[in-house]
């Protein structure tokens, strides 16, 4: 992760790489039935996971969030564009607090999947909270709405442990090759 206030060529090119890999991961989709939205399974959270685990939590929050926000516009999502571009940055900063604080660990095979669960536990509140609030703003009762955003996390978590899973074989080869491409 490169502190300098500076951007690099190298770590531009890299962000526009996990952006454009964070459309196609999420354009490939197994819709799913739920109450509430339309949800499916897809790749975007374990591409946004490796920006930020390998760009950092700005630049790969940021990478990840455009990607999101290029797929909603481009997919008639565009109104909840904003909405996962946030959810980027507090996914990002979840991943990179608890990368950081258990970097002590980083040799031990049992790292990145732990990381990598509590970033998931990051992702299934923000989708909660998201469905509540939906059910809410469309005239439920608190009970109701949180009983309907319940019953959709089945998806979020199905994609949350695909992206513990993903993450967890290709960190240490995408992590190798863009160190190499940033500080050779």
């Amino acid at each position: 992760m490169n502190n300098t206030n500076r951007w690099k060529t190298s770590e531009v090119v890299l962000m526009g790489l996990f952006a454009a890999l964070t459309v196609v991961g999420t354009s490939i989709r197994v819709p799913l039935p739920a109450l509430v939205g339309n949800p499916f399974f897809h790749f975007g959270l374990p591409i946004l996971s490796l920006a930020v685990l390998t760009l950092g939590f700005f630049k790969g929050s940021l990478a990840g969030g455009i990607g999101f926000a290029i797929f909603d516009v481009l997919n008639g999502f565009a109104v909840e564009a904003p909405y996962f571009i946030l959810e980027s940055f507090v996914v990002g900063a979840v991943l990179s607090y608890a990368f950081l604080h258990l970097k002590r660990f980083e040799k031990k095979a049992w790292f990145i999947p732990l990381v990598m669960f509590i970033a998931a536990l990051a992702k299934i509140m923000m989708t909660f909270l998201k469905n509540f609030v939906i059910q809410l703003a469309l005239g439920s009762s608190a009970s109701i709405a949180a009983v309907a955003s319940f019953s959709t996390l089945y998806i979020t978590v199905i994609n949350a442990l695909a992206a513990i899973i993903i993450v967890t074989l290709l960190y240490r080869p995408v992590s190798h090759l863009t160190k190499k491409m940033l500080y050779k």
